[in-house]
């Protein structure tokens, strides 16, 4: 695939650029050694006062980060800017943070494993490769690099080959903010290529956030290597509904959460499964809701839902839902593609979903919803641990038992109750089964790629 900035409201070129040879990949790999040398004596308080001018420097580049993010991969203008200040906010917590997060901890009675002193430290591992997605070009890569600088480590990145100017611009965000040169190194380089950097001895860690078959091999590149890796993969979110839910409430948000993004989000709903007794009802409210939107140029402050960011995405998306109608599914709105230039998909409603369906067990990337009648919370359950999925959920209920109940037994790395799921940089973020594992943000996030090194003194 071309390393290039492809419009996706257009379908038009705007840029490619030369992938980086094997002597320039070999020249940033020493770079990103040599800074996590230097990173690793630098201490909290110098790396903390570096990440928050990083982060100054980011806040005042806002609108034209933006207006990159949405030329390059096609969310909304306002929803660019919302991960700019998602990114800002996730520096500044980290830079505050990391110090207690990494804090050694001594063990309260030594003379138990026959020692005067006993306690754990954590320390960098060195150089950390990130093999990150387009749909969040700065949050993603923000999530990892954070943690991973305050840690100490150094960091080197593979960007999606459609968002290169979002990673030309992190290459040298955090040089600028007084990081040592090659602390954050671009790679632009082909997903060929990747295996051959994991196996690299200058790299220690590995994390990639993307598709299940992207997941697999590095992480199978990662084993062969004996290396850490952290991957988080793809999700088909189950948003439950139940009878006591707040059904306008729940029909709004269960709109935004198949919606943002372009509906191109891990953790965004997908699977939307109500209760019979309020199927209809919500059905409606949802169906409507979803047929106002407004569909059109990203760049436009008053348009809801822009392209997917690529050709192949919109027809992939399209074959799951032609795929649904063939075999019997019924479309409450939406279901094609507009015509005229661009990679738009109208936001589709379908119901009636079978066994046979594709959509009933693969993840639909894109604003596609599919709604499913359940008979009671144990019908909903089945339905919603079905897939081999487990990133995220949502349930609405103001019953507490029933709260409780689907909190202990969503096969999910995240249950979010009468609310949408969403990623902060103070919860842990990450899946289980075919979702991945290990986890991002938080104290988890920071702890990831940093030895746990036990000190035992006689």
């Amino acid at each position: 695939m071309a390393i290039a900035t492809v419009n996706p409201a257009t379908g038009q070129t705007v840029e490619t650029f030369a992938p980086h040879d094997a002597n320039e990949v070999d020249r940033r790999l020493d770079q990103a050694a040599a800074a996590a040398r230097e990173l690793r004596s630098a201490g909290f308080r110098q790396r903390a006062e570096w990440l928050n001018a990083g982060a100054d420097i980011l806040a005042g580049d806002t609108d034209s980060v933006a207006r990159m993010i949405t030329i390059e991969m096609g969310k909304p203008i306002g929803q660019s800017r919302a991960e700019v200040a998602k990114c800002v906010r996730a520096m500044r917590f980290y830079a505050q943070h990391a110090e207690t997060f990494l804090a050694p901890e001594a063990l309260d009675d030594p003379s138990a494993v026959g020692a005067s002193a006993a306690r754990t430290i954590w320390q960098p591992l060195g150089v950390v490769l990130a093999v990150m997605p387009w749909n969040y070009p700065l949050w993603q890569v923000i999530r990892f690099a954070a943690p991973a600088l305050m840690a100490g480590n150094s960091g080197v990145l593979k960007h999606a080959s459609n968002v290169p100017q979002a990673a030309l611009y992190l290459d040298s965000l955090f040089e600028k903010g007084g990081f040592p040169a090659g602390a954050f190194r671009t790679l632009l380089i082909n997903s060929s290529d990747v295996a051959e950097v994991i196996n690299d001895q200058r790299i220690q860690a590995v994390t990639l956030t993307g598709s299940e078959a992207a997941g697999r091999s590095v992480g199978a590149a990662a084993g062969h290597a004996i290396k850490k890796v952290v991957l988080e993969l793809g999700g088909s979110d189950p948003f439950i509904v139940m009878p006591s839910a707040d059904l306008d409430a729940a029909s709004s948000i269960a709109v935004k959460a198949r919606i943002a993004n372009n509906g191109q989000s891990c953790i965004a709903a997908k699977r939307f499964l109500v209760h019979t007794d309020v199927f209809d009802e919500f059905a409606r409210q949802f169906t409507a809701k979803t047929s106002a939107l407004t569909v059109g140029d990203p760049l436009d402050e008053t348009i809801a839902v822009g392209p997917l960011s690529t050709q192949a995405g919109r027809d992939e998306l399209a074959e799951l839902v032609d795929d649904a109608v063939r075999h019997g599914a019924s479309v409450l709105t939406g279901g094609f593609a507009p015509s005229g230039p661009g990679f738009y998909y109208q936001p589709t409603v379908l119901t009636d979903l079978t066994a046979d369906m594709r959509i009933v067990m693969e993840e639909s990337f894109g604003p596609v919803a599919s709604l499913y009648r359940v008979e009671d919370r144990e019908d909903a359950l089945r339905l919603a641990n079905q897939t081999p999925f487990g990133l995220g959920s949502s349930v609405w209920t103001t019953d507490a038992d029933e709260q409780q109940w689907f909190i202990d037994n969503i096969e999910a790395g995240a249950v979010f109750i009468n609310g949408m799921t969403v990623s902060f940089p103070e919860l842990p973020f990450g899946g289980v089964k075919a979702s991945g594992h290990g986890r991002e943000l938080a104290a988890a996030g920071i702890r990831e790629f940093c030895n746990l090194k036990t000190v035992w003194k006689a």
